[in-house]
């Protein structure tokens, strides 16, 4: 590729051409007239010929600037409109978000309808994995992780914190359920998957452990029934419909403790996790991808 003078000579050029005027060019370009002189000169040197008459005045171009001028003029409304025609494509295209299954299918969705309303002119396409996307390579633009701490990948802020208690189905009519954790007895606790390695996680082992610190008759985890899920949305479902008693996250079950359909064993609860919003350093589309986390806050 033949090589160009600097974008600013070229734009400096192509304003006082079609002004015929130093000063209109600056205020147009939000410089100097000293400014607009000077880069004007870089490109009568790099050209090598003068490229206005400055004397006798009025400004006026030499035949080599009438020559360069159209082309010039030309040249960058053809970048204008090709940038312009880019941008608007990008702007059109869907903001990828991804979260874990749960916080999607649990605390996105239902208020998605407010972000459509908010702003109708940024689709989301929403990406439900429990898998972490590598938001550097470009798979997803911003990202609500579940995590102990702050995700390394990218600037992340917290968005929610949770806390997990017992919460059971008012199917389950036993009325020593209703306050008492010696009412676990006889029912079935339904799990979801934590992996073992993580020694924090908010398990029912470390409820009973917790409750047995607050009170003396609390059943033995081994003497209780068990029903295990690999998936959270699956455990939260059973609980639901009545087949025991689950322990989860106050933020993914708040809509079934509003309207009744859960009911919380009793006040104990244990710590969760932190839910962090994660965007990468400089992302071409950082001003919406700001306008999104901004409302996540307001919506929480």
């Amino acid at each position: 590729m033949k090589q160009l003078p600097p974008l600013v000579e070229l734009r400096a050029f192509e304003a006082a051409a079609r002004h015929l005027s130093f000063k209109k060019a600056a205020t147009e370009l939000g410089v100097t007239p000293t400014a607009i002189s000077h880069q004007i000169r870089l490109l009568e040197r790099y050209c090598g010929c003068v490229l206005f008459r400055r004397r006798p005045r009025p400004l006026s171009l030499t035949d080599e600037g009438a020559r360069l001028f159209p082309v010039i003029r030309d040249g960058l409304d053809a970048f204008a409109s090709a940038i312009h025609s880019v941008r608007k494509k990008a702007d059109r295209q869907p903001l990828r978000v991804t979260t874990t299954n749960a916080f999607a299918s649990r605390w996105l969705v239902p208020r998605l309808p407010r972000w459509r309303r908010l702003r109708p002119d940024v689709p989301l396409d929403v990406i439900g994995t429990d898998e972490v996307i590598d938001l550097q390579s470009g798979d997803a633009d911003v990202a609500v992780r579940y995590a102990r701490s702050e995700p390394t990948d990218g600037i992340g802020e917290v968005l929610l914190r949770d806390r997990f208690f017992p919460v059971y189905s008012p199917q389950l009519t036993r009325s020593d359920l209703i306050k008492s954790a010696a009412g676990l007895r006889g029912n079935v606790l339904v799990h979801c998957y934590w992996s073992p390695t993580d020694v924090d996680a908010p398990s029912w082992q470390r409820w009973l452990t917790a409750a047995r610190h607050k009170w003396g008759d609390v059943p033995d985890f081994s003497a209780m029934d068990h029903l295990s899920f690999r998936e959270e949305l699956h455990a939260i479902e059973a609980v639901i419909a009545g087949q025991g008693v689950g322990l989860f996250s106050d933020v993914l079950v708040a809509s079934e403790l509003a309207s009744g359909s859960l009911v919380k064993l009793c006040e104990l609860d244990i710590p969760g996790y932190n839910f962090f919003v994660v965007r990468r350093v400089d992302h071409p589309r950082e001003r919406i991808i700001q306008a999104f986390i901004e409302w996540l806050h307001s919506v929480k």
